[in-house]
């Protein structure tokens, strides 16, 4: 039991090295958001979802509803109860109820990749093993990046607070530039954030779901995938 969530820990570590500097941008985009480090940290020991979490930070920031939040999360989050239906069927029999919903507490793009390329089923200690360090770094990297965006310069934090949209975006080009139909739907994205930014000044909650449904739609409707290629 012991080796097999060491085994967890030890997959799951290069997951908590990138954690801690991506969640490290996050603490100081949230403090730099009027966010307290307390109230950084608690959202980041609670959540684990780096693109739901810059949404609501911006969303609290520019005080938006809770109604325009949870629209948010739900279409940002939403990847996560397919990866989660996915992963079910790699589970080992000994997963109760409760540990089922540790697990989905802890599901991230990373943690369902490798535990999905497991040859033998997933036991509910090698998937604990692997989201307990994963939220170490998380978790740690938010406390410290909000610590220092709270004493250091404006300068410097203005500066460090790009590595989170840095993320995504080395995150997002390197797969448009393989894929036109990416590129086209991240293209429809920018153009309406643009304008919902700059021209009709919707609310950044807001602005998030009508540019993804409208990229998603008309990526949909001029590429159709067909049966055979999904």
């Amino acid at each position: 039991m012991k080796l097999t969530f060491l085994k967890g820990v030890i997959h799951g570590f290069p997951i908590f090295l990138g954690y801690i500097s991506v969640s490290f941008g996050l603490g100081i985009t949230a403090v730099s958001s009027g966010l307290s480090f307390v109230e950084a940290t608690v959202i980041s020991a609670t959540n684990l979802t780096s693109a739901g979490q810059a949404a609501g930070i911006e969303i609290i920031a520019s005080m938006g509803s809770l109604i325009e939040m949870a629209l948010t999360q739900l279409i940002i989050n939403l990847r996560y109860a397919l990866m989660g239906i996915s992963l079910s069927q790699k589970l080992d029999n000994s997963f109760s109820v409760p540990c089922r919903v540790i697990a989905a507490f802890g599901i991230t793009d990373e943690i369902f990749a490798i535990s999905y390329s497991q040859k033998s089923s997933v036991t509910p200690n090698y998937m604990f093993g692997m989201i307990f360090i994963s939220w170490i770094g998380w978790t740690g990297g938010t406390l410290v990046g909000a610590l220092a965006g709270s004493f250091l310069p404006a300068v410097i934090t203005g500066a460090l607070g790009i590595m989170l949209y840095a993320m995504f975006v080395a995150i997002v080009v390197p797969v448009a530039r393989e894929n036109k139909k990416v590129l086209f739907a991240v293209m429809i994205s920018i153009i309406f954030s643009v304008i919902f930014k700059y021209f009709i000044k919707l609310s950044a909650g807001f602005a998030i779901i009508i540019c993804a449904v409208i990229a998603s739609t008309v990526a949909a409707l001029i590429f159709p995938v067909s049966e055979v290629e999904e």
